[in-house]
């Protein structure tokens, strides 16, 4: 049975938006906001970040906040960095948090395949979360 829990209520919008223009201003790439998903984005993400989900739904809203490209760069590394702090905070042991980890950034980042994707949301099961 998963334990739903506000997953997201940590990071506002305020914080996604400092994450990504710190990983920006690591680059000397240009941070702002898109026309086409910003607003959008915020929107989905504002909603979402009270829910309580499994965390496998909050991996999934990161992946979507991704693909909606709410910045105009490392959108991709500003989700997953997210949903590596989330799995982060489970406490694995220093393997399995370094594969859940990895698993997650995968995801949201979109280079993951049905195969990794199956395995995190059966581990997010088995885990209970």
């Amino acid at each position: 049975m998963i334990r739903e829990h506000p997953w997201l209520e940590p990071f506002t919008w305020d914080f996604v938006t400092a994450q990504n223009r710190i990983l920006c201003e690591g680059k000397s790439a240009h941070h702002g906001s898109t026309s086409d998903g910003h607003d959008a984005c915020k929107a989905v993400w504002e909603e979402q970040a009270t829910k309580a989900m499994g965390l496998y739904d909050a991996i999934e809203t990161c992946r979507k906040s991704h693909r909606m490209a709410p910045f105009t760069n490392f959108n991709g590394n500003t989700f997953s960095a997210i949903a590596r702090t989330m799995v982060k905070r489970l406490r694995l042991d220093p393997e399995m948090d370094y594969k859940a980890r990895s698993l997650a950034g995968h995801i949201v980042a979109g280079v993951a395949g049905e195969e990794e994707t199956e395995a995190f949301r059966l581990l997010c099961v088995r885990l209970g979360v």
